[in-house]
């Protein structure tokens, strides 16, 4: 064979194999369902059971939630409650999708079609052809002429949101102002944070700040509210003292520390976790989280990381007899940046 030849045979064999050649839409092979009206009445019955299933399943789900209350200091009935909603839950989605699923793969019809492509446009011919199409795949799912499906599938979906409705109420009552007050107020000590044992020799005086220091710092009596917790979630405080030469101080807020210190929250304004970390070098606060970090001598800016809002600032002051204390409670709110001012103004109308 000569190198011409087996080139001209190289060639054809490519256009050969390269080549296009429209295959059409391959041949219906019938199911059991289509051919057998006993098959399709079995499979219409098990997908009606589904959804049923799936009723039970969020009926389990309410009834759980009653008949097995959490009680206070037991994890095991936490553990129980958390299994018995699981498993009401998952029953009651887990069924609604094998049910459809089943539906698909046994009762609508699977013949494929071509369309060719066309205009899109909003004539009145094509929403006739879109009315047309609608009442065609209605009579091909069969859940005008199937009650059964129809209804069954209806009642599980209908009820299936209920859990969320229990889930919600445990989240009890509207926060109102609660998200945008915290336990700072006028006369306020400050305090370090000692865990959960407080004691009156961790008040702070000014004179015990030393330029470069850093205090975790929380209001006086906080572990004697109803909720210690919640209330340290909105309340804790990072206290520090830099060279008064050193700070940027707005005219406006000229009075709000004391000789170089100042006081911020420590709940980060990206999503809330604990501002934790200080440079007393270059003065700045840094998120561990996302590494948002805040300038101390800028009234804690943002100038690094997602954090879209300065931190806030506590106004503080000494007392007669040389503690540091609040002047008031924060004027913005604090912690994440989705609780802005303006939400502020929503919720005090």
């Amino acid at each position: 064979m000569t190198s011409k030849q087996h080139t001209a045979e190289h060639g054809s064999q490519l256009e050969q194999v390269n080549g296009f050649t429209n295959p059409g839409i391959p041949e219906h092979s019938p199911r059991v369902t289509d051919s057998s009206p006993a098959a399709e009445r079995t499979a219409e019955r098990q997908i009606a059971g589904w959804f049923i299933l799936s009723m039970i399943g969020t009926i389990w789900f309410i009834v759980s939630y009653f008949l097995f209350p959490i009680e206070d200091g037991e994890m095991g009935s936490i553990r129980l409650q958390n299994a018995m909603l699981g498993l009401g839950a998952t029953l009651a989605l887990f069924s609604i999708g094998v049910g459809v699923v089943l539906w698909a793969k046994t009762l609508i019809t699977d013949v494929e079609v071509v369309e060719s492509r066309h205009d899109i446009a909003g004539s009145e011919e094509d929403q006739a052809i879109a009315l047309e199409i609608i009442e065609q795949a209605k009579e091909e799912s069969g859940i005008a002429r199937r009650p059964l499906l129809r209804n069954t599938l209806i009642a599980a979906v209908a009820i299936a949101p209920l859990p969320a409705l229990l889930v919600f109420r445990d989240l009890g009552p509207l926060p109102g102002n609660k998200l945008f007050e915290t336990l700072w107020g006028p006369g306020v000590r400050l305090v370090q944070d000692p865990g959960m044992v407080p004691h009156e020799d961790r008040y702070i005086r000014a004179e015990d700040v030393t330029i470069g220091s850093a205090f975790h710092v929380i209001p006086e009596k906080m572990y004697e509210s109803e909720h210690p917790l919640n209330e340290k979630a909105k309340a804790a405080v990072l206290l520090m003292r830099v060279d008064p030469r050193e700070l940027n101080t707005d005219p406006a807020k000229e009075d709000w520390g004391v000789d170089g210190i100042v006081a911020y929250s420590k709940i980060c304004t990206h999503v809330g976790c604990p501002v934790a970390l200080y440079e007393h070098q270059t003065h700045h606060l840094l998120c561990p989280c996302h590494q948002s970090t805040f300038d101390v001598t800028n009234h804690c800016a943002v100038i690094f990381g997602p954090a879209k809002r300065p931190l806030p600032q506590l106004p503080i002051a000494v007392d007669d007899e040389g503690y540091l204390v609040a002047q008031r409670d924060f004027v913005d709110p604090v912690g994440p940046t989705f609780w802005e001012i303006n939400t502020r103004e929503t919720s005090e109308q």
